[in-house]
């Protein structure tokens, strides 16, 4: 098949990785409807996907993972700089020249009797000023599949890239699938990305985390724009303005509940909306006017399919219904559809589990969806996303939100005092551990901005960056932190969650307007108990009181773990953090 483009910088690259892998034949994505359905049929042909029930799920497959394939493999993932300080104390680093000799060594010939497909796409909608274009290579239809969905690719993309050798070079094989011999380079000063050795969305798409966060934080770095792990969400009032928030949430800390988050009745009846933007990645811009400005450069959701279900995630279950991929939930044999943990109480009993076993739902005690199972979905199938989720000029925002799950610690909700003491807050961000995670419970984990597997370049820096990006803005966003997880003495958590968490955003709000005033306190500004609104709630004042409250031992404990936590970074940190921990030691003291 000829290619689609005559920019040398791309066809020099093809040509090398051709060389390499050598394919039986190289296929170029056009992301032609024709195209696309004859790589469907060829992978249902195959027994890589599976047609689920047309009528139930319409333009839906079902795909299964080897066993041993089945999630990220951070300590598989390198960050490939020339110098291993640029990789920092929180990444994995090799040396460039050893990745690309190894990398070399695991793909020659690795294409042999297999298709190459080269996949032209965009993060960020197509010519937008925020977008950038990648290039992947793979020899996986399933690849194929989920990079239509997830971004935007095809001919179109080739267009805007015209002669420019302005693109990021993926190459991924599946190689042989041999896990000790699975690694994800990233190579930031060469706008390069290998992965060799997986078939799993997370290590595959490259677009995703390698691209939109790993490669696209280092470009941020040097061009002077994020790259960030957050949603972004529309709040619009009954008088139709919509105001804009950006949010990093460590794993497990509702982020996905939050982005598709539906108000509660009483204000849904005033005429309240939520518009979901983005429910991942951020990329923000500091545009003429002094403000932040953000784009989801993704296209889809790459969901985690457990536990999604009416009443946790409405919006994103209605987004899987059709034109989606399942991949390693339960494949139901009676009508063609799926299956997973929390779905609904009626788990079919005539079905494959994720490995492809006969499956019961109503007598086997073994899980029928693999834990990390997925579905890959097109964001425009969500029932709220916004109006502006492909504008090429992005949303302003507000404020930015980070989020921890803290059973005592951090109250419910409180705002940092300025841009430097918001970045203190960020760099601080930690969870504690819940059981589902590591066994134990209640280990505080330190996870920057929510960016620690995902930064791609010293996160020392990253900090650095992020107090000059400060600087550049006249009207930054206000930076707050939220804590939906805190527990009483039972363990039971106090705040109801889920939608009721627009009454905290409402509050926010209120302080990005200047609407209301707020307490100020050893770690920032407190809400007044009585501004959060709890009509309609069973919760009294004094709950919201307790919810508030500060606990000077556990904060100076928390201190300590800062201080730790920051040894790592030794040179690196910037002065004005260190500064803004002694001026939290001083005010707890």
């Amino acid at each position: 098949m000829k290619s689609l483009t005559t920019n040398s910088n791309v066809l020099n690259w093809v040509d090398q990785i051709a060389a390499m892998t050598k394919p039986s034949k190289v296929v170029w994505i056009d992301g032609s409807e024709e195209q696309l359905k004859e790589l469907r049929e060829e992978a249902c042909s195959t027994g890589e996907l599976k047609k689920l029930n047309e009528e139930i799920y319409p333009g839906c497959y079902y795909h299964r993972s080897q066993k041993d394939d089945v999630a990220r493999m951070e300590d598989r993932t390198f960050i490939c700089s020339r110098k291993e300080e640029d990789a920092g104390p929180t990444n994995n680093w090799k040396d460039p020249k050893e990745a690309y000799q190894l990398g070399t060594e695991i793909f020659t010939n690795s294409m042999n009797g297999r298709t190459m497909y080269v996949i032209p796409y965009s993060m960020g909608p197509i010519a937008s000023p925020f977008s950038k274009i990648g290039l992947e290579i793979t020899d996986s239809i399933y690849v194929v599949l989920n990079m239509n969905i997830m971004t935007r690719i095809g001919q179109k993309v080739l267009d805007v890239l015209g002669d420019s050798k302005d693109f990021v070079r993926g190459v991924h094989g599946k190689c042989t699938l041999d896990i000790d011999k699975r690694y994800i380079f990233h190579f930031p000063e060469d706008n390069t990305i290998w992965s060799c050795n997986s078939a799993y969305g997370g290590n595959v798409l490259l677009g995703k985390k390698c691209f939109a966060l790993r490669i696209a934080s280092y470009q941020g770095w040097k061009e002077g724009w994020m790259a960030e792990h957050m949603l972004i969400v529309g709040i619009e009032n009954p008088q139709g303005e919509v105001k804009y928030i950006a949010g990093a949430f460590p794993s497990a800390c509702g982020k996905t509940n939050l982005a598709m988050l539906i108000p509660p009745e009483i204000y849904r009846n005033k005429g309240y909306k939520v518009w979901t933007v983005g429910d991942d990645i951020a990329w923000l811009r500091i545009k003429e006017d002094g403000r932040l400005w953000a784009i989801n450069p993704e296209a889809g959701f790459f969901g985690v399919a457990p536990g999604t279900n009416e009443k946790s995630n409405y919006n994103a279950l209605m987004s899987t219904r059709k034109d989606s991929i399942f991949t390693n939930v339960v494949y139901n044999l009676d009508d063609d559809t799926v299956w997973w943990e929390n779905l609904d109480d009626n788990p079919p009993e005539n079905a494959l589990d994720w490995l492809g076993n006969p499956w019961n739902g109503k007598r086997s005690k073994e899980k029928g969806a693999h834990p990390n199972s997925r579905f890959t979905a097109p964001a425009k199938n969500c029932p709220c996303i916004s109006p502006e989720w492909e504008s090429p000029e992005g949303v302003p925002l507000s404020a930015i939100v980070f989020g921890g799950r803290r059973a005592k610690t951090a109250p419910l909700v409180y705002q940092s005092r300025n841009w430097q003491h918001g970045v203190f807050v960020g760099s601080t961000l930690a969870s504690e551990t819940t059981a589902a995670a590591t066994g134990k419970v209640g280990v505080v984990r330190r996870d920057p901005m929510a960016m620690l597997p995902f930064c791609g370049y010293n996160m020392g820096n990253y900090f650095k960056h992020w107090l000059e990006m400060g600087k550049k803005m006249t009207d930054p966003p206000k930076i707050f932190h939220v804590n939906w997880f805190r527990t009483n003495e039972e363990g039971e958590f106090i705040w109801p969650g889920f939608g009721e968490n627009f009454r905290v955003l409402e509050w926010l709000l209120n302080r990005c307007e200047s609407k209301i005033d707020a307490k100020d306190a050893p770690i920032g500004y407190l809400p007044k108990a009585e501004d959060i609104n709890i009509e309609g709630l069973n919760i009294s004042i004094d709950t919201i009181k307790s919810l508030l409250t500060i606990d000077n031992d556990s904060w100076l404990e928390e201190v300590e773990g800062i201080e730790e936590f920051y040894k790592k970074f030794g040179q690196t940190l910037p002065k004005e953090l260190r500064e803004e921990l002694n001026s939290l030691k001083n005010n707890l003291s």
